[in-house]
C-alpha cells in the first residue's frame, strides 16, 4: 500500500486543475483512512466527487448552464484517468480480469462487482493490456465481461453506474471510492504468466478434442439419468486422460519433454463451502497431472500443469460442481417429500420452520455432502487415471518415464511459484450429508470400468 500511496500522491501535487485535485484528494482519503475511520473518509469523500460529477465548482459555489456541463465532463475525465491508473497497478501487481471482479463481489457486493468490470473495459479501449493478445485466458476474460454488457461509455461513469444501480448521486460516488480503495489496497500476488508460443499451439491443437469433451460434459450435467450422466462423464475424462498421454508421448518424442515447461491458470472458488469446492478441485487437477494452490482469501486457486491438462481441469471441474450442486438439490427434493409424509428421516423442519440437525437443508449437511463427494471422486479419477496409463496399447517403457519427467516439472514449478503454502484438513460431521455425497459421487463415475 505504501507504494502506491506514494504514487498516488505525486499525481496529487501536481494536479493541473481544481477538479483534478478534488478527485484525487477524495480517492486519497479513502486509501489511506484506517479501518476504523474508513466510512466517514469514503463519505466526505463521496460528498466531493458527486459534487464535482454534479457539475459544482471546485469552490463550493455551484456551476451553471456550459460551465457546469464543462466541469462534470473534465470530473468524469479526471475520474477515468485515476480508474485507468489503479486497474493497470492491478495487472501490475499480478492480478487479472476475472480476478479483480471476483474480489469486488467477495469483499463488497454485487453491484461494485459490475462497476469493477465497467473499469476494467473502459481501461481496455483506452489502452488495451498486451497480455490480453499474448493470453487466450485474459482475451476470454475481456470477452466474458464485454458480453455482460458493462458501460459503454457514454455518458459519466457515475450516473451511468448510479442509474443503473438505482443509486442517488452521492450513494453512486459511495460506490465508486469504496471500489477504488478496495482496488489501491489489494497486495501483489503470485503473478500467472502468458501461455508460450508452445503452449498456446498445444491449446489450439486440443481444441477440437476439448470441444467434444465439453459437449459430453454439458449433456452429462443436464440429463436427468445417472446411468447416463455417467457414461457421458466417463467417455469426457478417458478422452482427458488419453490427450494428456498423447502430449507427454510426442514431447518426448521431440526430446523436448520439459523444454515448454508447465504454465497456470487461476479457477474461482465460489461461496458458500469454499473448502469443499477446493478440495474438488485438487481432486480433478491431482488425476490431470496438476497441482492447486487454494488463496482462501481471494477466492480462486492457481492450477499448474501443462496447457493441455490445465483445460482439461477447468472443464471437468465445473461440470463436477454442477452435478454435485444437482444431487443436492435432488436429495433436498426428495428429503422435503419424506418429511411431509412422515418417514422420519430428519430431513425437514421443526416447528420454528428452521432445518432440523442433520437436514439437507442444513449448513452441516451441504458442507459434508460436498467433502465426501470431493473424497470420493478423487479416488475415482485416481483409478481412472491409472487404468488409461497402463492401456495396453500405450508403451510402457517411453510412457512412464515421460509423465514422471511432467510430474517432476510440475511439482518444480508449484514449488518456485509458491514456496511456502499450508495443508487444510476438513472434516464433515453431517453422517447423512456424507452418505448423500458419497453415492453421488459414485453416480458421477469418471472413467474406468464399472
Amino acid at each position: 500500500m505504501g507504494e502506491l500511496k506514494g504514487e498516488a500522491a505525486d499525481v496529487a501535487d501536481v494536479a493541473e486543475n481544481d477538479v483534478e485535485d478534488v478527485i484525487e484528494r477524495a480517492y486519497l482519503r479513502a486509501l489511506n483512512a484506517a479501518d476504523a475511520d474508513a466510512e466517514d473518509a469514503v463519505d466526505l469523500g463521496a460528498s466531493a466527487l458527486a459534487a464535482a460529477g454534479s457539475g459544482t465548482a471546485a469552490s463550493g459555489t455551484a456551476a451553471s448552464g456550459p460551465d457546469a456541463s464543462g466541469t462534470a465532463s473534465a470530473a468524469n475525465d479526471a475520474l477515468l484517468a485515476l480508474t485507468d491508473r489503479l486497474v493497470r497497478s492491478c495487472w501490475t501487481r499480478g492480478w487479472q480480469p476475472a480476478d479483480v471482479v471476483r474480489i469486488a463481489r467477495r469483499r463488497l457486493t454485487d453491484g461494485h462487482a459490475r462497476l469493477a468490470a465497467d473499469l476494467i473495459t473502459a481501461e481496455a479501449r483506452t489502452a488495451p493490456a498486451a497480455t490480453a493478445s499474448q493470453d487466450p485466458r485474459w482475451a476470454a476474460q475481456l470477452a466474458e465481461l464485454a458480453a455482460a454488457g458493462p458501460w459503454n461509455g457514454e455518458g459519466t461513469l457515475l450516473t451511468a453506474h448510479g442509474h443503473r444501480e438505482r443509486l442517488d448521486g452521492f450513494s453512486a460516488a459511495v460506490s465508486v471510492l469504496e471500489l477504488l480503495r478496495l482496488l489501491g489496497r489489494l497486495p501483489r500476488i503470485t503473478p500467472v504468466a502468458a501461455p508460450t508460443a508452445a503452449g498456446a499451439a498445444a491449446h489450439r491443437h486440443a481444441a477440437p478434442l476439448l470441444g467434444r469433451i465439453r459437449a459430453l460434459l454439458a449433456k452429462a450435467e443436464s440429463t436427468d439419468f445417472p446411468e447416463e450422466a455417467e457414461a457421458l462423464s466417463s467417455k469426457a475424462q478417458q478422452l482427458m486422460a488419453r490427450h494428456s498421454i498423447d502430449e507427454a508421448l510426442i514431447a518426448s518424442d521431440a526430446g523436448a519433454a520439459g523444454s515448454d515447461g508447465p504454465g497456470a491458470c487461476r479457477i474461482g472458488i465460489d461461496q458458500p463451502y469454499e473448502g469443499a469446492k477446493a478440495l474438488l478441485l485438487d481432486a480433478v487437477a491431482a488425476a490431470n497431472r496438476c497441482q492447486a494452490v487454494w488463496a482462501g482469501d481471494f477466492g480462486f486457486s492457481t492450477v499448474v500443469g501443462f496447457e493441455p491438462d490445465l483445460e482439461a481441469v477447468e472443464l471437468l471441474y465445473t461440470s463436477l460442481l454442477v452435478q454435485a450442486d444437482a444431487a443436492m438439490l435432488r436429495t433436498a427434493k426428495g428429503a422435503g417429500k419424506g418429511a411431509g409424509n412422515g418417514s422420519g428421516n430428519g430431513a425437514g423442519k421443526s416447528r420454528n420452520g428452521k432445518a432440523r440437525h442433520g437436514g439437507s437443508r442444513s449448513k452441516d449437511f451441504r458442507q459434508s455432502f460436498l467433502i465426501a463427494y470431493a473424497g470420493r471422486i478423487r479416488e475415482r479419477l485416481a483409478d481412472a487415471t491409472e487404468q488409461a496409463t497402463h492401456a495396453p496399447d500405450l508403451p510402457a517403457e517411453r510412457l512412464l518415464p515421460a509423465l514422471a519427467a511432467r510430474d517432476v516439472a510440475v511439482r518444480d514449478t508449484t514449488t518456485r511459484m509458491f514456496p511456502t503454502t499450508t495443508s487444510h484438513r476438513l472434516k464433515g460431521r453431517d453422517h447423512e450429508g456424507w452418505t448423500h455425497g458419497t453415492e453421488a459421487a459414485d453416480r458421477a463415475v469418471l472413467g474406468g470400468r464399472q
